[in-house]
């Protein structure tokens, strides 16, 4: 009987048609079946390093290109009290104004960015009886050694060096005559409206065959040529107002320290007794104040916040 030829791995049949012996040197190369890929991504395969372009679409990125036009330093809350006028001495002119009185302004919080990802200050105004607030926000108060505030706002600032001291108040000397800012209210509500009222329609022929629909919407769309649909936005009639509202670029005309009052041009969104959000205006050169010109003051009010 003549001896077995030796073993050759290029006199082997194909892979598939031997037997599974896993002790063949020759087969040792066999992966197993898992439905982990067989190349794994890097762990480093996004250009997030710091010798490398930042990436469009990451959360740094869009914090930088808000960068130019984040305030510098936080807001303030204003009661909006009514519209008056004044008039130049100079000029003899007269402008309508709007008048708004602050109310224990105050710094409640701070949102920093290595914990909320975006700097912020937590500003309040008012005041309001412990027992009329829910726990886990007279906590809150109670944590930073605040009364409780009515009205709670944050306001977006540039960087760490826009925060300001948990404490300080904010006083109408905060803003300077002649400087622009931003306002932003809740307009006034209306209720629900039609479409000449919420749009302007100009509604329906008022005689020649109208009947009863003198100020109806009108058609809604086509019928085979659109697809016998209405199409997303189309303006109907629907709850009007009650939205926010930002008119920018005005004017602070007067500041009253004594009585908390701040004077600016021409009109407000939103009702009388509105809460008013006023910054310094994004679209106009920042104003030469200091960015930390106040400091911590000892708050002087009935009441404290007491978590109990």
């Amino acid at each position: 009987m003549p001896p077995n030829p030796p073993c050759c791995p290029f006199l082997l049949p194909p892979r598939f048609l031997l037997p599974r012996l896993h002790k063949i040197s020759v087969l040792s190369t066999q992966q197993t079946r898992s439905i982990r890929s067989i190349n794994p991504p890097r762990p480093n395969r996004f250009n997030r390093s710091s010798t490398l372009p930042l990436l469009e679409s990451t959360t740094a990125a869009s914090l930088k290109r808000k960068e130019y036009t984040t305030p510098l330093r936080t807001g303030a809350l204003g009661i909006k009290k009514g519209m008056s006028a004044i008039y130049d001495p100079e000029t003899g002119r007269r402008f309508g104004c709007t008048i708004l009185q602050m109310d224990r302004v105050q710094v409640v919080a701070h949102k920093t960015r290595p914990k909320n990802g975006y700097w912020a200050v937590q500003v309040g105004a008012g005041w309001k009886h412990p027992s009329n607030v829910t726990r886990p926000l007279l906590g809150h108060f109670a944590e930073h050694g605040v009364s409780p505030k009515r009205h709670l706002f944050e306001f977006r600032v540039r960087d760490a060096d826009g925060l300001h001291p948990v404490g300080a108040m904010i006083t109408p000397s905060w803003f300077q005559e002649g400087q622009f800012v931003d306002a932003r209210a809740n307009c006034h509500g209306k209720g629900f409206a039609g479409g000449m009222k919420r749009h302007g329609f100009s509604g329906q022929p008022a005689s020649h065959g109208t009947s009863l629909t003198h100020r109806a919407m009108g058609s809604a769309g086509q019928s085979q040529g659109g697809g016998s649909r209405v199409y997303p936005g189309k303006k109907m009639p629907g709850r009007m107002g009650g939205q926010q509202v930002t008119v920018q670029n005005i004017k602070v005309l007067r500041i009253d320290e004594e009585n908390g009052i701040v004077v600016l041009n021409g009109s407000i969104p939103g009702p009388k007794n509105c809460v008013v959000r006023i910054q310094d205006a994004k679209k106009k050169p920042w104003p030469d104040i200091p960015v930390h010109p106040l400091e911590p003051a000892t708050v002087t009010e009935p009441l404290r916040a007491a978590a109990a």
